[in-house]
């Protein structure tokens, strides 16, 4: 139960454009990971973080993000490993990112 209210508190900060403090996710065996919120990403009916751990993480180089789907509905975050769905999420993210710098 505490930890559906951390997570119930998680997507409450990622939505919260004023939130700049990092994020704590649990992984399956409890341990807390501290993220820092790099983007948010709609793509259809569906909402992804782009999350960069604070902290080295195996696997996850040091200028690199995993990206999560926000399950509003379970009110969770699910890691996503579809590789088409990745460079989706980091396609859009580059466009807007060329588009900030255009401005």
């Amino acid at each position: 139960m505490e930890n559906e209210e951390l997570e119930m508190n998680v997507l409450d900060m990622l939505f919260d454009e004023e939130n700049g403090d990092n994020v704590t996710i649990y992984d399956e065996e409890g341990n807390p990971i501290e993220f820092e919120q790099v983007a948010l990403i709609p793509i259809e009916e569906k909402v992804y973080a782009i999350l960069k751990p604070v902290l080295p993480m195996e696997g996850v180089g040091e200028d690199e993000g995993l990206v999560f789907e926000i399950d509003e509905a379970e009110e969770s975050l699910n890691l996503v490993v579809e590789e088409d769905v990745i460079d989706a999420v980091f396609a859009i993210y580059e466009q807007l990112c060329d588009e900030e710098t255009e401005e």
